[in-house]
């Protein structure tokens, strides 16, 4: 099991999993009060959390998926990419995708986080690439 050292400077108690199988932690809104999204408005809302991510990690923020199915609330830059060596607070960019406005109250759970193992390439420079059956066939060229 990966260990992340954690600074919790929210209200609330650490991320955790909402079941023994769920692949990311909860994130909560750190909000002194509730806030609105208008329709098609963005804002970045704190989670009063910070880690320190070992080498060949990233943790990725992705929406949670009743906020988006019920009230069309996501993460607009999904998934965000928080960096081993990034040390600030997570913040989440959310976006209300649909016609109402939506409240957000303090605490709410807005995001998940997943961590996931990455790795950094190398480039080895070619004139040509190893030809496939796909080739360059792209946007929808195996099928609808």
């Amino acid at each position: 099991m990966l260990k992340i050292p954690i600074i919790n400077k929210s209200p609330f108690d650490l991320p955790k999993y909402a079941t023994t199988s769920s692949a990311g932690v909860d994130l909560r809104a750190v909000l002194t009060s509730e806030i609105t999204l208008a329709p098609l408005e963005r804002k970045v809302v704190g989670t009063g959390i910070k880690i320190a991510l070992p080498q060949g990690y990233e943790a990725q923020v992705r929406p949670r998926s009743g906020l988006s199915a019920k009230h069309g609330i996501t993460v607009l830059n999904s998934p965000g990419t928080i960096d081993a060596d990034y040390r600030g607070e997570i913040g989440v960019i959310l976006v209300n995708l649909s016609s109402e406005n939506y409240i957000l109250n303090p605490g709410e759970r807005i995001a998940q986080l997943v961590f996931v193992r990455v790795e950094q390439v190398k480039w080895n420079l070619q004139d040509d690439l190893e030809n496939t059956t796909r080739g360059e066939g792209g946007f929808g060229s195996t099928g609808k």
